[in-house]
């Protein structure tokens, strides 16, 4: 059961409401995590269009996008994260196989590109709460940081981190909100223990 109260749409008015209405539209529910939100209208009516634009299309490769998404979601422990990336993630064509790859660490069948990610991405979920800033003040080691910088452009970096950063922060609110799943359960061998 979640930890607050979750709102409905016919609660909501003018622009949050067509935002409720347009994910609605698009995922054929309204999902558990922006009930949440819309107790907050205001908060709602940004969260979707930001959510929308770090993990909707962009530069970076979109499988790549889901993939990095998915591992954090893993990593933060977070079943709902996870649900919700895996469904993401298989839409685009990622298989069960290579989501088991990507949540154990089993890259080195994957491009060069998606294993300097999927570091980054570890590194920047695990690193914070284990590593000093005077140590490692970027969270990320030197030789990540260039390995990633060697596969992907300024734009494409930007979409990386911010991918890593938002799902960082919503695998934890997820997991505090303790929603019940309202997509499909992850494939075995890639749901959180």
């Amino acid at each position: 059961m979640a930890y607050i109260r979750l709102a409905q749409i016919d609660e909501l008015e003018g622009t949050p409401r067509e935002i409720a209405e347009s994910g609605q539209a698009q995922y054929g529910k309204v999902l558990e995590t922006w009930k949440a939100i819309m107790n907050k209208p205001d908060m709602f009516a940004t969260y979707l269009p930001f959510l929308r634009t770090v993990a909707g299309p962009g530069v970076m490769d979109a499988q790549l996008k889901d993939a990095c998404a998915l591992y954090v979601g893993y990593l933060n422990h977070c079943r709902y994260t996870v649900s919700h990336r895996a469904t993401s993630a298989a839409a685009k064509g990622v298989t069960d196989d290579q989501m088991r790859a990507i949540v154990g660490a089993n890259w080195s069948e994957m491009p060069p590109a998606w294993q300097a990610a999927l570091e980054l991405t570890r590194e920047l979920t695990v690193n914070p709460q284990n590593e000093n800033y005077g140590d490692l003040p970027q969270a990320a080691t030197p030789t990540t940081l260039a390995e990633a910088k060697k596969h992907f452009n300024d734009v494409e970096l930007l979409e990386l981190c911010m991918t890593i950063a938002m799902w960082n922060a919503l695998s934890r609110f997820h997991r505090v909100m303790d929603f019940d799943l309202d997509m499909p359960e992850a494939p075995e061998g890639v749901k959180p223990e």
